[in-house]
């Protein structure tokens, strides 16, 4: 796949008024341990089922490239979390793939990285750390604040040499990295500065989590996060550009970062390959491969004007908000949760069936 976006806990040091799912908050002693429990029990499962080798192909270079492996939380840095569940994870990818490590990025809020914590990162092969925090959602970075911060970061990452890289998109010229070196090697370890900005591709917020119960989201039916990075499209072309899924810590998976209101599957029970081989058949999981939502009720009567009747609702403010994501929230309520769920069991009694313990 080109890309594998991994949440390994729910367990983070903040609630933000804009996240996209209100079970990423802080925990407490055994909360904590409890929460973070539910990844410790999946992970291994979890890369076991993942393909041998993951890689996608490139058509502008005519090659293949490694697959990123963005691991993720909540907060994977902060204490119960760290060593517990995040360090073991990183082990058990070099253990499994060894020379043929897909490229590790990590998300973390920067706010507790210190020298100590980069220089363990970096031992255990991440490669790339987005520091995710840069807007004014996040307590402390609101205004000018932000910016103090950035340079914090910078002179951190410089006294490594991490190499600081662009998303793109920023409007304010303190977010843009500096020039890169012409030479930049493709095994630098690199980082970059990212937020709920209203130039990035997440601008009008997700309608998700306590953004729209809060009333955040700005996005409309017009804004189709199906057809963007991280969303559905193209997810079902396992090796090709633009194929990625997002993994929860108990092992679902998703065609979307935004995540549908039904996994697919679970990584801790089969194998990437026979999940998707499976769902595959469905053609409504087939429109969100086209990341046209809007097309997945066809087959049950669920014309464009039936389905954007299904895609308001209103917010925690009581605006009525319409957006193709909560089309496809009523649709897979309805209908297509339940065949999802009937073909996983299928999929679970032929495994039992052949005396075998598990699909993987």
């Amino acid at each position: 796949m080109q890309s594998l976006y991994w949440v390994l806990t729910w367990a983070c040091h903040r609630k933000c008024a804009h996240c996209y799912d209100d079970r990423f908050r802080p925990y407490v002693r055994d909360d904590l341990r409890n929460v973070v429990s539910e990844g410790q029990h999946a992970y291994e499962k979890i890369i076991q089922n993942l393909p041998d080798k993951l890689y996608w192909f490139n058509p502008k270079t005519g090659q293949n490239e490694r697959t990123l492996l963005v691991m993720a939380g909540g907060e994977l840095l902060i204490d119960g979390v760290r060593e517990e569940l995040f360090y073991p994870a990183l082990k058990a990818l070099n253990k499994k793939y060894g020379k043929d490590m897909p490229k590790i990025s990590i998300q973390t809020t920067g706010d507790i990285l210190t020298e100590t914590i980069l220089d363990e990162c970096l031992d255990l092969g991440v490669e790339s750390i987005a520091i995710a925090s840069i807007d004014d959602y996040h307590v402390g970075m609101k205004g000018e604040k932000k910016f103090q911060f950035i340079e914090k970061i910078r002179h951190l990452m410089a006294s490594r040499n991490v190499i600081e890289v662009s998303l793109g998109g920023e409007k304010d010229d303190r977010l843009k990295a500096p020039d890169l070196d012409a030479k930049l090697k493709e095994t630098d370890p690199t980082f970059l500065f990212f937020g709920a900005q209203p130039d990035l591709w997440i601008g009008e917020l997700w309608p998700r989590g306590r953004a729209f119960s809060n009333g955040l989201s700005n996005a409309d039916y017009n804004t189709n996060f199906c057809a963007r990075w991280s969303g559905g499209l193209n997810f079902l072309k396992l090796g090709q550009e633009g194929s990625e899924i997002s993994i929860e810590p108990n092992g679902n998976i998703y065609p979307c970062c935004l995540k549908t209101k039904s996994p697919l599957g679970s990584l801790a029970e089969e194998k990437l390959e026979d999940i998707f081989n499976s769902v595959a058949t469905l053609p409504a999981i087939q429109a969100i491969n086209k990341g046209r939502p809007n097309e997945m009720g066809k087959e049950q009567g669920w014309d464009p004007q039936t389905f954007r009747a299904r895609s308001a609702q209103k917010d925690g403010k009581g605006r009525t908000v319409e957006n193709m994501c909560l089309g496809c929230d009523a649709y897979f309520e309805e209908i297509l949760g339940e065949a999802l769920d009937n073909l996983r069991q299928t999929r679970l009694d032929t495994c039992s069936a052949t005396h075998l313990t598990s699909c993987s």
